[in-house]
C-alpha cells in the first residue's frame, strides 16, 4: 500500500491513499448512513439539495471516497442513499470529477443466503448508482449468528471482482482472526482484502486496544476505515449535558452519555482551543493519525466544511498520547456493534 502525497511537499497534507493498482480513497472521506435514514438521523427528501452541495464541496476539496450502503434507506426509501449519490455523481463537475470513489456495503440480510444473491445485490446497488461500484464490502459479518450464511456471500463479493464488477473488495465488523481466514481464502482466488471498515473514535477503541486488528491490518496490507468517528455527534462538543440534545433514540443515549465521558469532552475542548480547531476536527484528526480513514457523516455545508478542517495538519505526539489517556481513564460505554467477531 502506497501514500501518494499532493502536489504540496508537507507531508501533513497528503490527500490519497493506493490501495490497489485501480483504487485510490482519500485521506478521509464522507459517511451517507444519514443520507436516506428517518429513524436515527431525520431524513426527508427536502435535504437532497443540502446534501448535493455537501457531495460538491467534499469532491472538490479532495475528499472523493464516499461510503454507502445498500440499506441505507428503507421501505420507500430503498437504497435511497445510493440512488443520491448517483445522481450527484453523474451531475458533478469540477476538480477530481474523474477520482470519484463510491464504496457501498451490501447487507447480509437473512434472505440472502447464496453468491448468486450477493452479485445480485450488487448489480442492483450498481443500478441504483448509475456506474459500477469501485469498492464493495461486506456490511457485517453472520458468524455470531448463521456461520453457514458466511461464506457464501463472501464469494459472491469475490464473484464480483472476479466478473470486473468491482475495483476492489473490502469488509466491515471483523475482527482480526476472522480476517486472517478471509484474506488467506480469498488469496487462492487471488483476490486481496483491501480495506476494513470497524466502528473506531475516542470512544470505541474496542477493536483496535482489544482484539488487536490494526497490528493485523498492517501486517496484511488492509486499509483501515473508522466509521462513527465522531461516536454519533458526542464528540463534537455541539451537545451539553444540560442543554439540547438530537431528538429519539440519538438524545436518550446523549443523556446517558454525556456526564460519564465529561473528562474527554474537556481534553478535546482544550486541545481544540490551543489549535484554534474545533473538537469535531480534533477527534477526526486523531483517527488519521491512528492510520485509519474516517468517514464522518455531513448533512449540510457547513458540517462538510468543519469536517475538511480535519485534514492538512495532525496532531503532535504528545496530543495524541493525551487523548489516548483520556479515552482509558472514562468510563466507556459507547454502545459496540453486536455483529463485530474477533
Amino acid at each position: 500500500m502506497t501514500t501518494q502525497p499532493s502536489q504540496n511537499s508537507d507531508q501533513t497534507k497528503e490527500t490519497f491513499v493506493s490501495v490497489n493498482s485501480s483504487l485510490s480513497l482519500s485521506r478521509m472521506g464522507c459517511g451517507t448512513w444519514a443520507w436516506g435514514n428517518r429513524f436515527l438521523w431525520g431524513y426527508d427528501q427536502t435535504m437532497d439539495l443540502d446534501l448535493q452541495q455537501v457531495f460538491n464541496l467534499a469532491v472538490s476539496r479532495g475528499v472523493i471516497l464516499f461510503d454507502t450502503g445498500d440499506s441505507y434507506g428503507t421501505g420507500t426509501l430503498k437504497g435511497r442513499s445510493e440512488t443520491l449519490l448517483g445522481k450527484f455523481t453523474q451531475e458533478y463537475q469540477g476538480p477530481n470529477q474523474d477520482k470519484i470513489c463510491i464504496a457501498t456495503k451490501l447487507a447480509a440480510y437473512p434472505w440472502r443466503w447464496t453468491r448468486h444473491s450477493m452479485v445480485e445485490a450488487g448489480k442492483a446497488s450498481a443500478q441504483r448508482l448509475g456506474r459500477n461500484i469501485d469498492l464493495v464490502q461486506m456490511h457485517w459479518p453472520t458468524a455470531n449468528y448463521f456461520p453457514w450464511q458466511e461464506w457464501p456471500l463472501l464469494d459472491g463479493l469475490g464473484d464480483l471482482y472476479e466478473q470486473g464488477l468491482v475495483k476492489g473488495v473490502g469488509l466491515s465488523n471483523y475482527g482480526p482472526q476472522r480476517l486472517k481466514q478471509i484474506v488467506k481464502k480469498f488469496a487462492e482466488r487471488d483476490i486481496p482484502i483491501v480495506t476494513l471498515q470497524i466502528q473506531y473514535s475516542l470512544l470505541s477503541t474496542y477493536p483496535v486496544v482489544e482484539l488487536g486488528v490494526k497490528e493485523v491490518c498492517d501486517e496484511l496490507g488492509v486499509q483501515l476505515i473508522a466509521y462513527s468517528p465522531l461516536a454519533l455527534g458526542l464528540l463534537t462538543g455541539k451537545y451539553q449535558e444540560n442543554g439540547k440534545v438530537p431528538r429519539g433514540f440519538r438524545g436518550l443515549f446523549f443523556r446517558q452519555m454525556l456526564p460519564k465521558i465529561r473528562p474527554l469532552l474537556q481534553g478535546l475542548e482544550d486541545i481544540a482551543t490551543q489549535r484554534q480547531k474545533t473538537m469535531a476536527q480534533v477527534a477526526i484528526n486523531w483517527c488519521i493519525c491512528k492510520g485509519f480513514i474516517p468517514i464522518p457523516g455531513a448533512k449540510n455545508y457547513q458540517q462538510m466544511e468543519q469536517n475538511l478542517g480535519a485534514m492538512g495538519w495532525r496532531l503532535s505526539e504528545g496530543e495524541v498520547m493525551e487523548l489516548d489517556k483520556l479515552t482509558q481513564k472514562i468510563d466507556k460505554q459507547m454502545v459496540q456493534n453486536p455483529f463485530q467477531t474477533k
